[in-house]
């Protein structure tokens, strides 16, 4: 599985941004796709999640202003930022989920840098 991130850049307090995630290989048994955050000195936190069952998850800290959705015919997922904050400031990274049994395969796209700042 390899994944693509883009979409990141510098924004204003209260902007806007989507961030897409394009998906290609062995992508017909991902059980999950899910976006990460990570700054400098702090653990890598989940933003949001998509399951193939299109249930989703937020972190409390984003929930009423990230939206995560996917285009399967595009193997692409999404996350639209709205209502943008500076501590949303972060390398964002697409991740892939494959579950086979007991064993958890995670697949990660390069990040791509999100800055709120006025």
């Amino acid at each position: 599985v390899q994944l693509v991130d883009s979409g990141g850049g510098l924004v204003q307090p209260g902007g806007s941004l989507r961030l897409s995630c394009a998906a290609s290989g062995s992508i017909f048994d991902i059980n999950a796709m899910a976006w990460y955050r990570q700054t400098p000195g702090k653990e890598r936190e989940l933003v949001a999640s998509i399951a193939s069952n299109d249930s989703t998850n937020y972190a409390e800290s984003v929930k009423g202003r990230f939206t995560i959705s996917r285009d399967n015919a595009e193997n692409t997922v999404y996350l639209q930022m709205n209502s943008l904050k500076p501590e949303d400031t972060a390398v964002y990274h697409c991740n892939a989920l494959r579950i086979i049994g007991r064993w958890e395969y995670n697949y990660w796209g390069q990040g791509t840098q999100v800055t709120v700042s006025s």
